[in-house]
C-alpha cells in the first residue's frame, strides 16, 4: 500500500464527483442517485482531507453496517496507506460505544458496562412482565421490545412516554395500557445492572452530549470533519447526535452527508426521510453546498427513464434527473399470469430463456419480492427447472422454523413413527410437556421397543401434563383417521388451528412476528393450491391430493437445497429491502399487485405510499440490462383465492419503455389493456383505444368473491361453465368412473383451449 497519495487520485472522477470531493469546508449535502459512484466519492473525500493535511483521527465517518465501514477503510487505505487505520470509521453503534467506554462515568455507568443483545433484552422484559403479573399472551416480549426501541429512537424517555397521550392511546388500543410501566422498570433495571442495550448506545450518548457540555465540546474539537453515509436511513436520534457533534461555535461545522431521498425505505426501523429533506434548511445559515450525482453508471437508459418516471409521482423530494449514457438497452418486460403458480412458472421459464439467449449466468440474475413469504412459489419452480438459487440474507422457505414446525406436525400425522417430528412438536407451542416428561417417554420407548408416539400414550405423567399429552395424541389420531379420505389442505388447516400454531403466530404483532405469520400462511396457501389448482389431467395419471403426496413433493424439493448448498453460481432471491446497494444484470420484480406491492399496510397514508414507491424505485435501479415486472390476476391468501388488481406502479412505467411478452397475441392485447386501464385509474388520463382485433380477446374477470361452485354431479356434457383461472368454457365430454369423473372442457379464450379436469377437485360454476 502506498505511503504517499498518488498525484492523479482525482482523475477518475467526473466534474460533479470531483467538486463533492474537494469541497471540504462547511456543510455539504451529496445527493447520490443509484449507481452514481457514491462510495467512490465518500472514499476519495476522506483521502482528499488527509492529503490536504487533516489528521486521520480528526475524521469521523459514520456508516450503518460493519461491512460498509470495512470496505470504506480498505478503499481509503489503497489511496492513503496505513494512515487509514487511524480514521474513526465505523457504525453508529460501534463508534458511539467507543466514546461511551471513555465517558460513561458522567452518566452513572461503569466504563466496562455490559451490552445487552436482543436475547438479553427480551429475557429482562419477560421477567418484568412476570413480576408485574401481566398476561404474557397480551404483553408479548417482542412487541414490548419494539415499543421501547421506537421510543428511544424518538428521544422519548420513560417520563415523557407516561405523559404522551398518543402513545398511551395506542397502547390502550393494543390492550397493553401498562407499557410505560414496563419501559420505566426496564430502564431502571438496565442502569442498576450497569448494562446498555443497542438502542442505549445512541440514547445514552445523546444524554451525555446534552447534559455535559464539556464532554460535547471535547468531541466537537476532536472531530474536525464528520461524514455520514446513507444519510436517508438515519432516525431522529442519530441525526440529533450528529447535530450535537457539529454544534456551533465549538465545531467548524465541517459536516458532509451522503444519501438519496429516493432510496429512503426503512421507516419501519425508525428511519425518517425528513432528515435528508430538511438538511439544507437546517444548515442554510452556514452556506451549505449541495452536489447532485445524477449520472448512473449501472443501468441502461430505458431502466433509468423508468425509475425517473416512477419516483416522479412522489410528493416531497429533492429534485434530480438521473441519466445514463449506456444506451437505450432492452425494453422493460411486463408479465401477466392468471395466478401465482403461473407467475412462478413463467419467471423460471424466462430465466432459462435469458440464460440461453443472452448467455447470463445464474449469479447475474435476481428475483425481488415485497415480502419474504413470496419466495415459496419461485423456489419451487426454480427447483423444478433445475436452476440453482439461494435466498439472500435468510433461509430457504422450507427451512424457516415456522414452516418446519408445521411440516413436522403433518409428517407426524402421516407417519406417527417419525421420532424427529414428534420431538419437534410435542411441546410446540408450549403445552406443559417439558424435557423431563419427554425424557420419560424416551426411556419407556427404549425399554419396550415402541415408538415415542406410542410411549406418550402409556407413560406415567403428572395429572396436568397427562391431560395435555392426551389432547395432543387425540388431535394427531383424529387427523390420521382422515389421511386417506380427506385432502391435504383440510387436514393442514385443522392442525394449524387445533395445535395452537396459528394463534401463536397471529399473537406476535412485532415486525418479525408478522413475517413469520406470512410464511406460515404461505405454506397453508401452497397446500391449498396443491389441492385445488392442479386439477388438469395431462396424462393418464390421476392427481393425488393426499397429505402423503404433498409431503413427498416437499421432501424432493428440499433435497434440491442440499445439493446446491455449496454452489456460487446461483440465482438470488431476496426482499427488495435486502437488495438495496446490490446490482444484477437481470432483475425480476414480482408480485406487482395492489395490496401486495404496494403493501396493504402502507396504503392508508400518503407517506406510506411514497415509501412503497421508493421501494419500487430501489427495485428497478438494481437492474443493469434487463428488467422484468410480473403480477398475477389471482393468488391464494389465507386459504381463499382472491382477485388482484395490477399495482398502480405498473401504470407509472412509461408506455414507450414497455414490451409485453406473453404466450399469445390474444393475451398480449389483454395485458396492454389491463396496464393502460390501471394507468388511467392512477393518472386520470383516458387510455389509448386498442383495435377491436386484440381487445375482443380480453378474458372476463372472475371475482372469487362472487364465484359460486356448482355441485360436481351437476356438471354434464353440453353445459356452459365458469372456471376461476380459465374463464368461460363448454363441457364437451365426461368420462372416468363415478369417483373420478373427468370433464373435457373447451375454453375458447385459451391458446390451448382443450382442458381435461377432474371434477371432484375442480371448482366450476354452471352458467345459464
Amino acid at each position: 500500500m502506498p505511503d504517499q497519495i498518488p498525484a492523479d487520485y482525482l482523475d477518475g472522477l467526473n466534474d460533479i464527483q470531483r467538486a463533492a470531493v474537494t469541497t471540504t469546508e462547511g456543510p455539504v449535502l451529496v445527493v447520490a442517485g443509484p449507481g452514481s459512484g457514491k462510495t467512490r466519492v465518500l472514499t476519495f473525500r476522506i483521502a482528499h482531507l488527509i492529503e490536504k493535511g487533516a489528521a486521520p483521527w480528526e475524521i469521523l465517518a459514520l456508516t450503518f453496517t460493519n461491512k460498509a465501514a470495512r470496505e470504506m477503510k480498505e478503499r481509503i487505505s489503497k489511496v492513503v496507506g496505513k494512515r487509514a487505520g487511524n480514521i474513526w470509521a465505523g457504525t453508529f453503534h460501534s463508534l458511539f460505544a467507543r466514546i461511551l467506554r471513555v465517558e460513561a462515568k458522567h452518566i452513572g455507568y461503569p466504563s466496562n458496562f455490559t451490552i445487552y443483545d436482543t436475547d438479553d433484552t427480551k429475557s429482562l422484559i419477560g421477567q418484568i412482565i412476570r413480576e408485574l403479573s401481566l398476561d404474557k399472551t397480551v404483553y408479548q416480549t417482542n412487541a414490548i421490545k419494539n415499543r421501547i426501541s421506537s421510543a428511544k429512537s424518538s428521544l422519548i424517555t420513560p417520563k415523557l412516554y407516561e405523559r404522551n397521550e398518543e402513545l398511551l392511546a395506542q397502547d390502550k388500543q393494543a390492550n397493553m395500557p401498562l407499557v410505560y410501566k414496563i419501559y420505566a422498570a426496564y430502564v431502571n433495571r438496565c442502569k442498576k445492572a450497569g448494562a446498555m442495550d443497542f438502542d442505549d448506545l445512541l440514547f445514552r450518548l445523546y444524554e451525555l452530549l446534552q447534559n455535559h457540555p464539556e464532554v460535547a465540546g471535547k468531541y466537537r474539537q476532536k472531530f474536525k470533519y464528520v461524514l455520514v453515509d446513507e444519510f436517508q436511513d438515519t432516525n431522529t436520534l442519530q441525526y440529533a447526535i450528529v447535530k450535537k457533534l457539529v454544534q456551533y461555535p465549538d465545531s467548524p461545522r465541517n459536516i458532509c452527508v451522503v444519501g438519496d431521498d429516493a432510496q429512503s425505505i426503512y421507516a419501519f426501523r425508525g428511519a425518517t426521510i425528513q432528515n435528508i429533506l430538511d438538511f439544507e434548511q437546517d444548515f442554510s445559515q452556514f452556506d451549505i453546498q449541495t452536489f447532485k450525482l445524477e449520472q448512473n453508471y449501472r443501468s441502461t437508459e430505458n431502466i433509468v427513464a423508468t425509475a425517473n418516471a416512477v419516483i416522479g409521482h412522489n410528493r416531497r423530494q429533492i429534485q434530480k434527473k438521473i441519466w445514463s449514457d449506456k444506451g437505450l438497452g432492452e425494453k422493460i418486460t411486463v408479465l401477466r399470469e392468471m395466478d401465482d403458480t403461473g407467475e412462478g412458472r413463467r419467471v423460471a421459464d424466462t430465466i432459462l430463456e435469458q440464460k440461453n439467449r443472452h448467455h447470463l449466468a445464474n449469479e447475474d440474475i435476481a428475483i425481488l419480492y415485497r415480502t419474504n413469504a413470496q419466495s415459496r412459489i419461485f423456489e419451487e419452480y426454480l427447483r423444478r427447472f433445475n436452476i440453482a438459487y439461494r435466498v439472500y440474507g435468510g433461509m430457504s422457505f422450507y427451512q424457516r422454523k415456522e414452516v418446519k414446525d408445521m411440516v413436522a406436525y403433518l409428517r407426524l400425522v402421516v407417519n406417527p413413527n417419525d421420532e424427529e417430528a414428534f420431538r419437534r412438536v410435542i411441546n410446540n407451542p408450549k403445552r406443559g410437556i417439558g424435557n423431563t416428561s419427554v425424557g420419560k417417554m424416551i426411556t419407556l420407548a427404549g425399554q419396550q421397543q415402541i415408538t415415542l408416539f406410542e410411549a406418550s400414550k402409556h407413560v406415567a405423567l403428572a395429572k396436568r401434563t397427562r391431560h395435555q399429552a392426551d389432547g395432543f395424541i387425540h388431535m394427531i389420531e383424529q387427523a390420521r383417521a382422515k389421511v386417506d379420505t380427506t385432502d391435504a389442505y383440510e387436514i393442514a388447516d385443522t392442525i394449524a388451528k387445533k395445535s395452537g400454531l396459528l394463534d401463536l403466530h397471529r399473537g406476535d404483532t412485532s415486525i418479525e412476528g408478522m413475517g413469520r405469520l406470512e410464511n406460515f400462511q404461505s405454506l397453508l396457501d401452497g397446500i391449498k393450491s396443491f389441492v385445488e389448482e392442479d386439477t388438469v389431467i395431462d396424462t393418464e395419471t390421476l392427481p393425488d391430493k393426499t397429505l402423503a403426496t404433498y409431503l413427498q413433493n416437499i421432501a424432493l424439493l428440499t433435497d434440491f437445497d442440499t445439493k446446491n448448498a455449496e454452489s456460487t453460481d446461483v440465482v438470488t432471491l431476496m426482499s427488495v429491502h435486502a437488495a438495496k446497494g446490490l446490482e444484477y444484470k437481470s432483475v425480476f420484480v414480482v408480485g406487482l399487485e395492489e395490496k401486495l406491492f404496494p403493501s396493504w399496510m402502507s396504503m392508508d397514508t400518503l407517506d406510506g405510499m411514497d415509501e412503497e414507491r421508493r421501494l419500487f424505485y430501489v427495485a428497478i435501479t438494481r437492474a443493469e440490462q434487463f428488467l422484468t415486472l410480473s403480477y398475477a390476476n389471482t393468488r391464494y391468501r389465507y386459504g381463499k383465492m382472491v382477485m388482484n388488481e395490477p399495482s398502480r406502479f405498473l401504470a407509472e412505467v412509461p408506455a414507450e419503455a414497455i414490451v409485453s411478452t406473453t404466450h399469445s397475441r390474444r393475451s398480449q392485447g389483454h395485458e396492454y389493456d389491463r396496464v393502460q386501464e390501471q394507468r388511467a385509474r392512477v393518472s386520470g388520463v383516458t387510455p389509448p383505444v386498442r383495435s377491436r382485433g386484440t381487445a375482443r380477446f380480453a378474458k372476463p374477470k372472475v371475482d372469487p368473491a362472487n364465484f359460486t361452485p356448482s355441485p360436481a354431479a351437476e356438471i354434464v356434457e353440453g353445459v356452459r361453465i365458469l372456471h376461476l383461472k380459465f374463464g368461460e368454457g363448454r363441457v364437451t365430454k365426461i368420462d372416468g368412473g363415478a369417483a373420478n369423473r373427468i370433464a373435457t372442457i373447451h375454453f375458447s379464450d385459451l391458446p390451448q383451449p382443450e382442458k381435461r379436469i377432474m371434477l371432484k377437485f375442480a371448482k366450476l360454476q354452471i352458467l345459464p
